[in-house]
């Protein structure tokens, strides 16, 4: 890559909710494609010089909040010596849902503080991701006086007015007006802020008002290390011989009862065609099993029990073979700030379907390196996945440019040098 010359040496991530190991454990509940992104994010940049005579690379320290007593305080990130992710104590030792979690946020912020003082340790910048950590950042970084940045990887605001739902039930679910409030005060007050999409920064204006050269369009990265076409080292599997693959975190917006009815349509039309959900936690809480119950109800109505797995957690060495064997992967959420798994199929040139209502619509061209589609209206849905499965030219030619898509403009050291460009053109500002 082209390494940017900068003179940023140390710099600190904070992430502050769900589970954020050096190894995510992905699926458990919050934890999914920011984690990823974060700590991929940190491990491109650890790679960047300091500057061009120097030998010495970028240091990145991640914060999160410390609730499970097992785990260590500090844990290095393996083969990257210079990415250490960082616990903070802050309320009881148990897990917060991102959207209760405002509560102990001043806490972890003096916490912190501390923690930074009582270890002599120094930062050239901060950097917030999502809400939560956008709070903690913009007081740690005032404590300092040292510039903070922002990433909001959602919206308040434009999840709410994706999801619908009585307005009562889903203030007193997703706590949507307080963070709304919290994400304006967060945009006026750092430094610079980085949304994933043009979308996003659409929204931001239409439903916050705020508008601001500030604010740099900046898209998450894949590592294509690990993402990659398939090649003589097959991996077996115990998935069926013909499959569409789903993966995402399990929750309401994701839109799993839409791919069922969809899919009702598809194995009535290509009778050896099955379906593979996959994500979750290992030990699914209260919120996945109700939705993983309310997925079983949809395939036993249907009668599809023999076409339909649901497998719950992959394993990280699992992903890429999963997504290579697949004939084509689905992104059927209704609301989507991106939607990472969609890339990490495409870097494996796996043919994508995904939902137009997100970030990924400034990837995908529909028709040339996938197809978009409304997954609300069922059959819509069903004839791209129908379409595809039976047009193999077509098939072969989208996963084919979806995976130079990926290779040219969404590789992890490519975005690493962008964000030191970002830092460097504001830091002084």
């Amino acid at each position: 890559m082209n390494k940017q010359q900068h003179k940023i040496s140390d710099i600190c991530m904070l992430s502050t909710h769900g589970y954020f190991d050096p190894i995510p454990q992905l699926g458990r509940t919050d934890t999914g494609g920011q984690v990823v992104y974060v700590l991929q994010l940190a491990k491109a940049l650890s790679k960047c010089k300091i500057s061009k005579e120097s030998a010495s690379t970028i240091k990145v320290d991640i914060y999160t909040r410390w609730f499970d007593k097992s785990k260590k305080q500090i844990e290095y990130v393996p083969d990257y010596p210079n990415v250490r992710v960082i616990r903070i104590p802050a309320g009881k030792w148990e897990f917060i849902a991102k959207e209760q979690i405002y509560k102990v946020l001043p806490e972890l912020a003096n916490n912190m503080i501390e923690f930074i003082k009582r270890n002599n340790l120094h930062y050239d910048l901060y950097h917030g991701h999502y809400i939560d950590a956008g709070i903690v950042t913009v007081d740690v970084a005032k404590a300092f006086d040292r510039p903070a940045f922002f990433t909001a990887h959602s919206l308040g605001a434009w999840k709410r007015e994706q999801m619908g739902g009585n307005p009562e039930d889903m203030e007193k679910k997703f706590n949507f007006n307080h963070r709304i409030e919290e994400e304006l005060r967060i945009f006026k007050s750092v430094k610079a802020s980085t949304v994933t999409t043009e979308l996003q920064k659409e929204k931001l204006k239409e439903l916050y008002g705020f508008e601001s050269d500030n604010v740099v369009v900046i898209p998450p990265g894949v590592n294509v290390h690990t993402y990659h076409l398939p090649d003589d080292n097959k991996i077996e599997t115990d998935l069926p011989n013909r499959y569409i693959f789903c993966l995402s975190r399990i929750d309401s917006n994701k839109g799993h009862d839409l791919l069922l009815n969809a899919f009702d349509i598809v194995r009535k039309e290509i009778s050896d065609i099955h379906l593979v959900i996959g994500g979750g936690s290992p030990q699914p809480q209260q919120r996945e099993q109700e939705i993983f119950a309310n997925m079983r109800k949809i395939i036993d109505e249907k009668d599809m029990g023999t076409r339909v797995h649901i497998i719950g957690y992959v394993p990280d060495e699992l992903m890429c073979p999963y997504y290579q064997q697949a004939e084509l992967f689905v992104l059927p959420s209704i609301f989507e700030p991106f939607g990472m798994t969609a890339l990490e199929a495409m870097a494996c040139g796996t043919p994508v379907i995904a939902s137009k209502f997100g970030g990924i619509r400034n990837v995908i061209s529909s028709g040339k390196n996938g197809i978009l589609i409304d997954p609300s209206k069922t059959e819509e849905f069903a004839n791209a996945m129908i379409k595809l499965l039976k047009d193999k030219n077509l098939s072969k030619n989208l996963g084919r440019e979806g995976y130079m898509t990926i290779h040219k403009y969404y590789s992890w050291e490519a975005i690493a040098d962008t964000h030191i460009a970002f830092y460097e053109r504001f830091i002084n500002v």
